[in-house]
This record gives structure tokens, sequence and C-alpha cells, in this order.
């Protein structure tokens, strides 16, 4: 008997356009002969699912179960593709849990966690090979933070949400007069920002998953952007950057990635499909961490799905292993 899986879309914040993008992505991808799919809608006001004449049944939310066709339909499992909250931040995982109802993506704690780049940092910064850039984390719009990473920090920065996804509200600064404007930007996305030196080196970003008990690395890809960085315009407009899958590294640095994601992978008890950023720096080839993405981007043309085909899977494939992952298979 074919397993019922509900495929969640939409969200909380603004990466919701990007989640809407993913999840047609897996619903065209997943394996209709092993799995019924249900794509399932989650937004503030309302959950559903969306029948082929487009009537939206709603989602019990007392048992994450449909009333469709005269039956009750629960589902075996949880394919999340929603970035951003509820989805990366744990909030669903939470809930999902209560229930007991298996998802493909990390737990509570590790999703909470990963969605604030300065608690990941922190975590992650006594990992062998693995350097982090100096940062301040600031709590509140407040008058002196200005003065405070202009007396702390070297210019260029980048200015960030702390929990947010996209590059949505980022900039880079490169002198303390655009600083307070840049603050504001982030501020308005988050009630803390993360203020980062600049680190002169090529940008990648490489994924890992867990199958048959085993942590997987796939291809880095290096992220070569016409812009001054890898922002929401270059991420999800084509042709604003080049992607070279897989990047240009030697032989020596592959394989030292790849021993850092494993363990960023391990400490950080992460589960599923997730995606780490990193800067190769110039001169000294030491590789800086700059953050986890625990719910991937899935669109046709996205980072993890250019390094699946780069090692010769497919993407059916690709995902029959994370939601047979749900179950330990």
């Amino acid at each position: 008997m074919k397993k019922k899986i509900a495929l969640v879309t939409g969200g909380f914040t603004g990466e919701s356009v990007v989640s809407l993008k993913s999840a047609a992505v897996v619903e065209k991808h997943l394996d209709k002969r092993l799995y019924d799919v249900y794509k399932v809608f989650i937004y503030p006001e309302e959950w559903y699912y969306l029948t082929e004449d487009g009537e939206r049944i709603p989602v019990d939310r007392n048992d994450f179960s449909l009333f469709l066709d005269g039956k009750k339909i629960t589902f075996d499992g949880v394919f999340n593709i929603i970035h951003g909250s509820p989805g990366e931040d744990g909030k669903l995982a939470g809930y999902l849990d209560m229930l007991d109802i298996p998802y493909t993506t990390c737990d509570p704690a590790t999703s909470a966690i990963t969605m604030n780049k300065g608690y990941t940092k922190a975590i992650v910064e006594e990992i062998e090979e693995l350097h982090v850039a100096r940062s301040l984390q600031l709590f509140g719009n407040q008058s002196g933070h200005v003065a405070r990473v202009i007396s702390t920090l070297g210019f260029p920065v980048f200015v960030k949400p702390n929990n947010g996804g996209s590059s949505i509200g980022m900039s880079k600064v490169v002198s303390g007069d655009d600083l307070g404007e840049a603050l504001e930007k982030a501020f308005r996305e988050d009630t803390q920002v993360l203020v980062e030196e600049f680190i002169s080196g090529r940008e990648f970003s490489v994924g890992m998953y867990k199958a048959a008990g085993e942590i997987r690395v796939l291809p880095a890809t290096e992220i070569i952007s016409s812009k001054e960085f890898f922002d929401f315009e270059a991420k999800y407009t084509p042709g604003v950057s080049e992607e070279i899958t897989p990047g240009r590294m030697t032989s020596e640095e592959v394989l030292r990635v790849e021993r850092i994601a494993k363990s960023v992978y391990e400490r950080l008890n992460c589960r599923g499909a997730v995606r780490m950023d990193y800067f190769l720096e110039r001169d000294s080839g030491r590789f800086f961490f700059i953050e986890l993405n625990t719910v991937p981007g899935q669109t046709e043309t996205s980072l993890i799905s250019q390094q699946v085909r780069a090692v010769g899977n497919t993407i059916q494939e690709f995902y029959t292993e994370l939601i047979e992952g749900m179950w330990g298979a």
C-alpha cells in the first residue's frame, strides 16, 4: 500500500513565494508509484488542501488530517518545504512531534538554533578546520549600535537579520556612513541583527543529507554573483549569478570541506537535507562558515538540485531517500 505524504508549503514570511516554487518542483518529482501526495498550504489565517477543482479542504489541526470525499485522510509522513516560519524555525516540527508524525527536516531544537545565525556560529566555531568571521550580535534597534560596530569591527561588514533567510534585509556596508541605514533595514525584518566582518574570498554552498545511516556530502557549488553579494535578486533572478557545480577547488580542499560538512551536520544534530554556505578565503585557503539552511530551496535550478545531478542521481531518487529516511530506512 502506498504511503500518504503531506507536502507542506506556504508559510508565515516573505519566503512563502520561494516555498511555493520549491513545492511545485517537489510535487513534480515525487515518486507517485510509492506515495500518495497531498499538497497542504499553511498560512497564518488558514491551513488547507486544494482539490483539482479549486476547493479548499481545511486541515483539522487537532491531528493534522483532512476529510475528503467522505473519508478521513491521515498522513504517514510530511515532506516539509516551508522556508522561514513555521517550517524552518522548529514550530511545525514541534507540532508534528506532538502528533507523532515523521517529517523530512530537522527536529525543533536544531531548527530553532540554526535559524539564529549568531547562535549557530557559536556552536560550530570550535569545529576543526572551520573558521568564523568576527561579528557582533545586536539586540533591539538602539542608538548606540552604530558606534559599537565602528569601534569593534573593521569595514566592510555584512549586516543581516539574525533570524531569516533568502538574504532578505541584508546589506554590505563599506563605511560607517551607511551603517545606520543598513541596521534600520535589517531591524525591520528582525529584533536581532548580526554584523559580520567581510571575508575576501570565493563563495560556495554545499549540501549534505543522511541516507541509510550515512552522512552524504554533495559536490559544492561555487557562486559568482554580479551583485555585491549573493542577495535575494542574485539567488532567484536568472542570469544575475553564475553557479558552477562542482565548484573550483583542489582535491585537498574537496576532502577538507567534506570533513567539515560532516562535522557541522553531526554537531548541529541535523536530519534530512541541509545546505552549508561558506567562503574560501583568497590568501589563506581557510574555510569560513556563513550559515546553515535546514530547508534549502528545491527549485529546478536550486543549488541542491544541481548538486544531486552532479553525482549522477535523479531528483526523484533523492526525494525518495529523504522520505524513506523519516522512518530510518
